[in-house]
């Protein structure tokens, strides 16, 4: 049956804790949508807050009218996890490591798999990234996946792995044990888990929580990745395989956001790891809160959005279409997803994490 809720203007609200929803079988007049912290916060906030209105206008076509949509920052990956196994939140976009060690087939579902432009480059082996040139991406060859890079910095240990990599060498074990090495949180896929895989393989099961502690360094999300291997706070930092393409502005730009350099990441930085292809992030709903009708309609409205040219209201900066919103996490598109999809990120988690 059509909903018909009386609508109130929308108010953007970046949290550190969760609201309560206990009752899956009242019929829900909000809806709540939680991102993980992986971009830096001002870019964050400032694409998602365009969410709300379109979201509720997209529900609405597909049959279900909202009084309030309202859309979060949690505190780590952690949290929107835990909120959406809990049910304090509805919907998240969460990467699939997030969802492989919260996901237990009760609480949450994966509703949908981001997509992205395959990379022009896409090999096994870390030189064959070093060319100095930009990591670009085509949009008409969308993938299910993406690869984790540890990109050496500009530090002068940073400058030494790098150079044994491009002269065809593999970096050891003992190269490593006194290298500052720059993560993510314990379940991002990207930042930690499947970098501690790779180490497992090439280093007789050996992975990240086997080097020196104070040498495993968590930074703020990607930006402040870049951030820490242009300033020589770390030497590597691992992240999604185009993240320098994210900070390459920030990366020159002087003054207020930036990190002052004066020649281009692609010049400064280099590739000395690579992972698998790990599977693409995804959008999450709490089953505890979302029925499978709406779980359809949700699907369905961000396939929807995520392709939708259509001038944003107010647009600033790179947010000038409604699909520019997703371009805080590089989603170019989804496509709808099964839980089993995430096997592998579970044996990953599994692994690493116990």
């Amino acid at each position: 049956m059509f909903k018909r809720l009386t609508l109130f203007v929308l108010t953007l609200v970046t949290v550190v804790a969760l609201a309560a929803c206990d009752d899956a079988e009242v019929e829900k007049t909000d809806l709540s949508v939680f991102f993980v912290p992986s971009r830096d916060n001002a870019t964050l906030v400032q694409g998602i807050s365009y969410l709300p209105n379109l979201l509720k206008a997209e529900l609405a076509e597909l049959g279900y009218e909202f009084e309030t949509v309202s859309v979060y920052v949690g505190t780590s990956y952690e949290a929107v996890g835990q909120a959406l196994d809990a049910g304090t939140a509805d919907i998240g976009f969460i990467p699939g490591g997030t969802y492989a060690v919260y996901a237990d087939g009760k609480n949450m579902d994966v509703a949908l798999t981001a997509t992205r432009g395959g990379l022009n480059k896409d090999s096994e082996d870390p030189k064959d990234w070093n060319d100095g040139l930009p990591t670009t991406s085509d949009p008409t060859n969308q993938v299910t996946y993406y690869r984790s890079l540890g990109i050496a910095g500009t530090s002068a240990k940073g400058r030494a792995l790098a150079a044994k990599v491009n002269g065809g060498q593999d970096l050891t074990w003992a190269d490593l044990q006194d290298v500052k090495i720059g993560v993510q949180s314990v379940t991002s896929s990207a930042g930690r888990v499947y970098p501690s895989l790779l180490f497992s393989k090439l280093f007789d099961g050996k992975t990240l929580n086997d080097l020196p502690a104070a040498n495993v360094i968590q930074v703020a999300g990607y930006g402040g990745a870049a951030a820490a291997l242009a300033s020589g706070q770390v030497d590597i930092a691992f992240g999604y395989a185009d993240f320098r393409r994210d900070y390459a502005d920030e990366w020159i730009l002087d003054g207020e956001g930036g990190y002052g350099r004066t020649e281009s990441i692609w010049d400064e930085t280099d590739v000395v790891f690579v992972t698998e292809g790990v599977y693409n992030d995804t959008v999450t709903v709490s089953k505890k809160t979302i029925d499978a009708d709406l779980q359809e309609a949700i699907e369905q409205a961000f396939i929807n959005l995520v392709t939708d040219t259509t001038p944003l209201a107010s647009p600033s900066g790179m947010f000038q279409m409604v699909k520019d919103i997703f371009a805080v996490y590089s989603h170019e598109g989804y496509q709808r997803a099964d839980d089993s999809d995430y096997d592998g990120a579970r044996a990953a988690n599994d692994l690493i994490n116990g």
